[in-house]
């Protein structure tokens, strides 16, 4: 199978690109760098070097191949309804490029959208829209494709995909512990983080296209909940910071920007993934990443 994969050089992009070769695919992977190729032909794979913003680009390649993974997004917080509006447009080009074809489109997006008081499933759907929680665009967008003939897939990660190389969620909090001098959680520190290692991530992607499953929203999922305190300690105990809570202003005063990640409580299921695509998980669980896989680790 001829699979398009943009964001191929990322760090989920990658691991999936890795996965799709292995496994006997032919990928075309967009990148925007000289290195971000490099690395992708050293994965088997053939770069693309261009923009994801390049709309008829990319009508043209996913019109080309078998099947589509998105992992792409531009993850800028100062300008963050800009790049949420922009990937709209992107899953938009794609979905009219591949309706009615019948060939897959495999889009990214994350259970920390869904607000429900519960572990939320596959059965869920997007409670909010983009007017409020602008990452919902690409969701909205991916609903008007469906509607227009695509094959839509959407995978919800959670808030750590982790890994070496991982510079997501984790290495922030990391990184405000050692400014601070200290590892923080809010209050009790019971919010719960649903977490997956990159590379069971990536088996789930090539596994939706390989099997079209009848679910069309899929969790990958390894651990449901972990709650925020016990990464707080992992993080602390392996810095040799007092692991301390914050509550009131001091929670502000201590993860800035981040607090409302840090308040997290998005704890989610993959049981209905796991069974319809005999997706299982055997990579190294989050905590155990933290201590051992290099985040610690002063680069």
């Amino acid at each position: 199978m001829h699979v398009f994969v943009t964001g191929a050089s990322g760090f989920v992009g990658s691991a999936i690109v890795e996965e799709l070769v292995k496994n006997g695919h032919q990928v075309t992977g967009l990148v925007r760098t000289e290195s971000g190729a490099d690395k992708v032909a050293a994965a088997g794979a053939a770069p693309h070097l261009g923009d994801v913003n390049d709309l008829d680009m990319l009508r043209e390649r996913a019109g080309a191949a078998d099947a589509v993974i998105h992992t792409a997004f531009n993850h800028d917080f100062s300008n963050f309804k800009a790049s949420c509006e922009a990937d709209r447009k992107v899953v938009e080009a794609m979905g009219d490029a591949v309706a009615g074809t019948g060939k897959p489109l495999v889009i990214t997006t994350g259970l920390g959208l869904l607000r429900y008081d519960r572990t939320v499933t596959e059965d869920d759907a997007l409670n909010v829209s983009s007017d409020t929680i602008p990452r919902s665009a690409t969701d909205e967008a991916a609903k008007a494709a469906a509607d227009r003939g695509a094959d839509v897939y959407i995978v919800r990660l959670p808030p750590s995909v982790h890994g070496a190389g991982d510079h997501g969620f984790i290495p922030i909090v990391i990184n405000m512990a050692r400014e601070n001098g200290e590892s923080a959680y809010i209050t009790e520190g019971q919010n719960r983080w649903p977490a997956v290692h990159r590379l069971d991530a990536a088996i789930l992607y090539r596994l939706i296209i390989e099997q079209r499953p009848s679910l069309k929203t899929l969790h990958a999922v390894a651990e449901e909940g972990i709650p925020f305190r016990n990464i707080a300690e992992v993080i602390g105990n392996g810095l040799h910071l007092p692991v301390v809570s914050k509550s009131g202003d001091n929670v502000k005063a201590h993860f800035g920007w981040f607090e409302h990640f840090a308040a997290m409580d998005c704890a989610a299921s993959s049981e209905k993934t796991r069974q319809i695509l005999g997706w299982d998980t055997t990579a190294p669980g989050l905590l155990s990443d933290i201590a051992h896989a290099g985040y610690l680790i002063v680069s």
